[in-house]
């Protein structure tokens, strides 16, 4: 208890010495700073006033005047009692004095410094004048031109501005007497604070603990280091010394002095609190914590503590090596097979792959893999379908080229065996080099040194070879690696394999379905006809066209679309193609037509729902959309009907673009209400734009926004259906269609009147010879006499039949086509003749058989008002 009170009483009395001399120093330090102030602040005011004054705008102009004291006194005056300096002088170049306080010195000689400031510079000096110690300053006044044309001086005596040290004694006076009772107080709580931190130890218990202390603290596997405030190490034990390497005379030294890494040392110099931060040091991973030691009321400083962590950094990197793997795995199964396309999932594989796994990835497919085809044994020729690296090579074969692989190579064994192959060293690799040495010695200029190939094999087969290949590594590929690379192909594989099966189905498919289409559209005068059919890229459909003449030079042109993808929907096409075929045979509107389809598809359904599945197991008919439209160019009328489609769209000869309000049915094969149709008339040069919804319709953009830039494409197409084919799907489909796409596009054209030959015939037999004079006076002008017989024939027998059997007035047409001759006789009577063979006792019967004998083809169609039986002859060659 002793030792610590006169530790107290020695603390005591050196803070009273401390503040004495603290006294005395601050004493003599104002003076010094008070004098050094006023000289100063003597010096930068009379500068600044007389620099001000100089710069004054009427100056110059004032000292070239007649009497410049008359203009300048009082303005020097003012400027003086304003900024408190004691005189404002102005001078000539001679220094003859035009402004001074005391009148009576005006006129005289300045006293003071003038050459610096004639040559333009500002003087400052220290004088003693009549007034005393003073700072004076000389500025130049300048002309226009830049020349010095006067002096100003200014001065401020340095008692003026000096501070007086007596006012401010009293005051440090006071302060020192203040320190003094401070540092009794601090004495008494010094004595306090050591009795209760030392607990009443004594020196020799205090040397004691120390000792313990000291002993514990180099004995710990952990290394402590403290620091001052100012960065000078305190202290180091000698774990630390051994971790950190540090020299022998480190305590007392700076941080930044010891060679420590930038880290380590830039923390232990923060100040800031780290725990368990991992810093590498040398070949050691060191685990640190640090904070400052006054945060518990110590002395200012920083402790920091450093724990040998280097084998759970090796256990740490293997276990992120690990969890590197399996992402990488993760993402390859997630990212690899996203579509149904076996360039695309390469490419895919390759992306994985690179940078994560290896610099370089090329992946090669046996050609008849890429036909959807199975690869036959022991061929090595691939073709390259993705390649990617880190930066180009030159070296390295380009997508889309064949190779073929030599025996001695890492791909050819790989291919052969089914193994994957892994060369450590490609330098020392002849066999791979005996492939193209200079592509190889390519290949090597730009580091790479290892390589993997591993088969790319499922369900046995190989398919290709997936090549891996590093440079910016130094080390080679090893075990790891390739089991890695095995199990990245393996998941690779699967969709290669499903996407090789879908294109073989997708090829069979389109196939069926090209066949299915129409390969080229019949001969026909009244429309000219483009067509367009795109399949989409995820699987076929069953959109289809058609174009199909029908009797009195009328065309029906047909667009649909079968719900659905596949072989189904494409045999669903079909099947609703050979229908429309056989329905528009009948000459039948577009609405009955329509009813007949949906009619044929919902007994189908019916069929399925009473468990009669077709024989291949697969169930009826598919519901559809179809637009059927039927063009006359007699009358340049067009009817249509719809069953769930979108409507056609009409391009008008002077370019604008409208779509006809056509009534919309339900769908063919939800047994609906009863189809209408809808009747326009074309300007002869329109154009009649058909399409299925894959044209305007697409899960980004919605039916309207599609149907407008529909519009758009066709306001900006030509007249000609080719161009405007070219323009829509130009415009309208992407890259990768979602869905089917089938385009028709039509312009019309009119039959001329002087083709065309109406008579209206009485009801009477006798009528018939003066119809056919009619008839053969036509031909005549025609140019068509060779067909006067024949035509006579068919016209007496369809019309003697009208008038024997049927009602009402008889009407006779002819229509010269471009390669034929319609002939038709139509009544009101709602009944169709029928041919049958005569026998020889029969005095009748034999009138339709002779029209089907002369025609090349003949046929019934109903009208709103009766029937029209109609026979069509093939024209003459034209003479040569």
């Amino acid at each position: 208890m002793l030792g610590v009170r006169s530790l107290a009483g020695q603390v005591f009395v050196l803070q009273a010495v401390l503040v004495l001399l603290l006294v005395v120093a601050a004493a003599v330090a104002l003076v010094v700073q008070a004098r050094n102030d006023s000289t100063r602040e003597a010096r930068n005011r009379s500068v600044a006033v007389a620099e001000t004054f100089a710069s004054a705008p009427g100056l110059p102009a004032a000292l070239r005047s007649d009497d410049p004291t008359e203009r300048l006194q009082s303005f020097a005056e003012r400027a003086r009692k304003r900024s408190g300096v004691d005189f404002v002088v102005v001078t000539d170049t001679d220094g003859t004095r035009y402004t001074h306080p005391r009148p009576d010195r005006i006129g005289k000689k300045f006293v003071g410094t003038t050459g610096p400031a004639l040559r333009g510079e500002v003087v400052t000096e220290e004088i003693v004048g009549t007034i005393g110690p003073l700072v004076q300053a000389v500025v130049p006044v300048r002309g226009s031109d830049g020349s010095v044309v006067g002096l100003v001086s200014a001065g401020i005596t340095v008692a003026k501005v000096e501070s007086t040290v007596g006012g401010q004694l009293p005051l440090l006076f006071g302060a020192s007497a203040g320190a003094l009772l401070l540092s009794m107080a601090g004495a008494a709580v010094v004595s306090r604070r050591l009795l209760r931190q030392t607990h009443g130890l004594g020196p020799t218990e205090m040397t004691r603990m120390y000792e313990h202390h000291d002993a514990v603290l180099h004995a710990v596997r952990e290394g402590v280091l403290i620091v001052g405030d100012d960065g000078r190490l305190v202290l180091a034990n000698d774990e630390a010394r051994r971790l950190l390497d540090l020299p022998p005379d480190a305590e007392g030294r700076r941080v930044a002095e010891l060679g420590l890494p930038p880290r380590v040392s830039r923390l232990l110099a923060s100040g800031r609190v780290a725990v368990d931060e991992a810093h590498m040091v040398g070949e050691r991973m060191l685990a640190v914590n640090h904070e400052p030691t006054d945060r518990f009321g110590g002395p200012p400083g920083s402790v920091a503590t450093f724990r040998d962590s280097t084998e759970l950094r090796v256990l740490s990197e293997s276990a992120e090596a690990a969890r590197r793997r399996l992402k990488l795995l993760y993402d390859a199964g997630t990212g690899i097979g996203t579509t149904l396309d076996m360039v695309r999932t390469a490419e895919e594989l390759a992306e994985a792959a690179v940078p994560r796994f290896a610099d370089f990835v090329t992946v090669d497919l046996a050609d008849s893999v890429l036909r959807g085809e199975e690869p036959a044994g022991g061929a090595v020729d691939m073709r390259r379908v993705a390649a990617r690296g880190i930066r180009e090579v030159p070296g390295f074969y380009s997508a889309g080229e064949l190779i073929s692989f030599a025996p001695s190579t890492p791909q050819a064994r790989g291919y052969g065996t089914g193994q994957a192959v892994l060369e450590t060293d490609l330098a020392a690799s002849p066999g791979w080099q005996a492939q193209d040495p200079e592509r190889a010695r390519w290949i090597l200029r730009s580091g790479v040194h290892s390589l993997i190939t591993v088969p790319l094999q499922a369900r046995g087969i190989v398919l290709g070879l997936v090549s891996f290949w590093r440079s910016e590594k130094p080390g080679p590929f090893d075990d790891e690696d390739l089991s890695l690379a095995e199990e990245l192909v393996a998941r690779a594989a699967a969709a290669v394999d499903n996407a090789r099966r879908y294109a073989r189905e997708h090829t069979m498919a389109a196939t069926l379905q090209r066949s299915l289409l129409p390969r080229a559209l019949p001969g026909q005068g009244a429309l000219e006809v483009a067509h367009r059919y795109l399949p989409a890229q995820s699987g076929v459909g069953g959109d289809w066209f058609d174009v199909i003449p029908l009797s009195g030079a009328r065309v029906a042109l047909v667009v649909g679309d079968v719900v659905g993808h596949g072989l189904h929907a494409a045999a669903t096409m079909g099947r609703l193609r050979t229908a429309v075929h056989n329905f528009s045979a009948l000459d039948l509107p577009p609405d009955e037509i329509i009813g007949h389809l949906d009619e044929l598809v919902h007994r189908s359904d019916r069929h399925e729902d009473a468990g009669d599945p077709l024989a291949d197991g697969t169930d009826g008919m598919m519901g559809a959309t179809c637009l059927y439209a039927i063009y006359d160019p007699v009358s340049r009328r067009c009817v249509m009907a719809r069953a769930g489609h979108p409507p056609p769209a009409l391009v008008h000869p002077d370019g604008t673009v409208e779509f006809p309000e056509i009534p919309v049915g339900t769908p063919i094969g939800l047994g609906g209400p009863p189809y209408e149709t809808a009747e326009i008339e074309l300007a002869e040069g329109s154009r009649l734009v058909l399409y299925t919804d894959g044209l305007v319709e697409d899960r980004g953009r919605d039916i309207d926004v599609g149907l407008e830039l529909l519009r758009q494409a066709l306001a900006r197409a030509d007249g000609s259906p080719e161009a405007t084919c070219d323009a829509v799907t130009g415009a309208m489909l992407t890259e990768r269609q979602r869905d089917d796409v089938a385009l028709l596009v039509a312009r019309t054209r009119a039959l001329a009147p002087d083709r065309i030959a109406t008579w209206d015939v009485p009801y009477d037999p006798a009528a018939v010879s003066a119809v056919r004079g009619d008839v053969a006076r036509q031909l005549a002008d025609w140019g068509l006499e060779t067909l006067e017989f024949t035509t006579e024939l068919i016209l007496s027998e369809l019309v003697t039949n009208a008038i024997r059997h049927a009602t009402g007035p008889v009407r006779v047409r002819l229509l010269r086509l471009e390669r034929s001759l319609i002939c038709e006789v139509s009544d009101t009577s709602g009944t169709s003749p029928h041919p049958r063979r005569a026998t020889t006792t029969d005095e009748g019967g034999r009138g339709l058989f002779l029209v089907a004998q002369l025609s090349e083809r003949w046929g019934t169609r109903y009208t709103g008002t009766g029937k029209v039986i109609w026979a069509e002859q093939p024209l003459p060659p034209a003479p040569a």
